[in-house]
Parts: structure tokens; C-alpha cells; sequence
């Protein structure tokens, strides 16, 4: 790949393939670099290995964020790792729980040797039966945001009407070189 490494490759014979893969260039997509243009690069692979599907995921050092990739194409709400035991819990929304395990837990297996966690995944029901996920956690996350966006932009409104360019791009610390 160019500009970027292959941190972490996976292949289960006939079941599937988990790449984590990561550019040392910020201006380097290492997922795009791997699919290339259209997805001719890894069709090719596909090709070769007769359909056979493979994700590529990003790498990341934070495990939680890891463990997140990993489990693509699936949707996650939380994960809590523990870095000493090796081990992970995910809560994913309910309508995802199948497609997080995959067909024959595939999907799960495939990012628990990816990443080298132990990964327990319960769906959100399961999991604010078990106290794990307050009830009201949406109404939380939701609050949190919009305290988040009171605080952040509350100081100033910009309007195009109201100020010039001048005063925008001044207040904004962008300047012409």
C-alpha cells in the first residue's frame, strides 16, 4: 500500500478476511489506499479468492475504538475494554445484534482474533435489562450534545448579513497570506 502499513491481516478460509490497516501520512486514507480507485485493488483480491468478502478496517491504538472498527459493518453504541484482561463488553443497538456476530458468529470471531479481545455483545435491551445502560441513556446523549452546543457556539452568532467579510474572517483568525 502506498503511504500506509498493514498493521494487522486475518483470513478465515472460506468465512472471511479482517485487515486493520493505518497511514503514517494524514493525508493518506490507508482504507481508500487499499480499495483503490473504484475498488479495483481489492476486487482483485476478491476476485482471486473466489468472492470471498474482507473488510479493511482503520487501526487504532485506543482498544475501544479498535474493537469498534472491527466489528463493521455493525453499528456500536459503547464499548468498554479492559486492557489487562484482554477483554471487551459492546452494547450495540438491537436491530444490529445479528449483523455485529455475523452469520455463524464469523463477524464476531473474525474481530475478537483481529483485535486479541475477548468480545462480549449484548444488544441495548439486554443490556438496560442487565443495568448496564441506563434506560434513559438517548435522553442523556441528547442532553449532553445539546449542553455541549450551548456552551461551544452560545458566544457568538455569525450572520453574512450582519458583518463583513473582513470582521468574520478576523474573528476567525483566518488571514490571506
Amino acid at each position: 500500500m502506498l503511504n500506509g502499513d498493514t498493521v494487522k491481516l486475518l483470513r478465515e478460509c472460506n468465512a472471511g478476511t479482517k485487515m486493520a490497516v493505518y497511514s503514517n501520512n494524514p493525508d493518506v486514507d490507508p482504507v481508500g489506499a487499499c480499495v483503490g480507485i473504484n475498488g479495483a485493488r481489492v476486487n482483485a483480491i476478491v476476485n482471486e479468492l473466489r468472492g470471498e468478502k474482507i473488510d479493511i478496517i482503520n487501526w487504532d491504538e485506543n482498544p475501544a475504538y479498535l474493537i469498534e472498527n472491527a466489528l463493521s459493518p455493525a453499528k456500536v453504541i459503547c464499548v468498554v475494554a479492559d486492557e489487562e484482561a484482554k477483554e471487551a463488553q459492546v452494547i450495540v443497538p438491537d436491530y444490529q445484534l445479528s449483523l455485529a456476530i455475523g452469520k455463524e458468529g464469523q463477524n464476531a470471531r473474525l474481530a475478537a482474533r483481529l483485535t486479541g479481545y475477548k468480545i462480549d455483545i449484548k444488544n441495548e435491551t439486554q443490556a438496560i435489562e442487565s443495568g448496564e445502560l441506563p434506560a434513559d441513556y438517548m435522553n442523556m446523549a441528547e442532553n449532553y450534545e445539546d449542553d455541549y452546543q450551548e456552551e461551544e457556539y452560545s458566544d457568538k452568532e455569525y450572520s453574512a448579513d450582519e458583518e463583513s467579510e473582513e470582521e468574520v474572517a478576523d474573528d476567525l483568525d483566518l488571514y490571506e497570506e
